[in-house]
């Protein structure tokens, strides 16, 4: 059974920065391929939406257009996990923000493909 862990949410004014990590692991076994690597948001009261994804295949990365110049997402294949960079945060950004992942793990001749998500971290702009 795989889990998604995140951190690096936190507190900043309008204009700061924040980074989040989202590191995959599994319990049992070993991950043998993760696909589609994404970051979603949930604002108060609002739906979730997707703000980035990876291509775990051919590394594509695309943004929400409200993030674009501002949010930078990356991987690091080695350490199974990813990245979202925030700058020049906006009260807008504020929320809870999900890693979420299509993940393959082993354990002897089981093998597991599912989608993951993180527990969430949150992330407040204000001044």
């Amino acid at each position: 059974q795989g889990q998604l862990v995140e951190s690096g949410g936190g507190e900043v004014p309008p204009g700061g920065s924040l980074k989040l990590s989202c590191a995959a692991s599994t319990a049992f076994g070993m991950i043998t391929n993760i696909e589609h690597m994404a970051w979603y948001r949930q604002a108060p009261g609002k739906q979730r939406e997707l703000v980035a994804s990876i291509s775990g295949i051919s590394g594509a990365i695309n943004y929400v257009d409200s993030v674009k110049g501002r949010f930078t997402a990356s991987r690091d294949n080695a350490k199974n996990t990813w990245y979202l960079q925030m700058t020049s945060l906006k009260p807008e950004d504020t929320g809870d923000y999900f890693c979420n992942a299509w993940m393959t793990s082993r354990s002897g001749s089981v093998v597991t493909r599912r989608e993951y998500w993180g527990q969430g971290t949150q992330v407040t702009v204000s001044s």
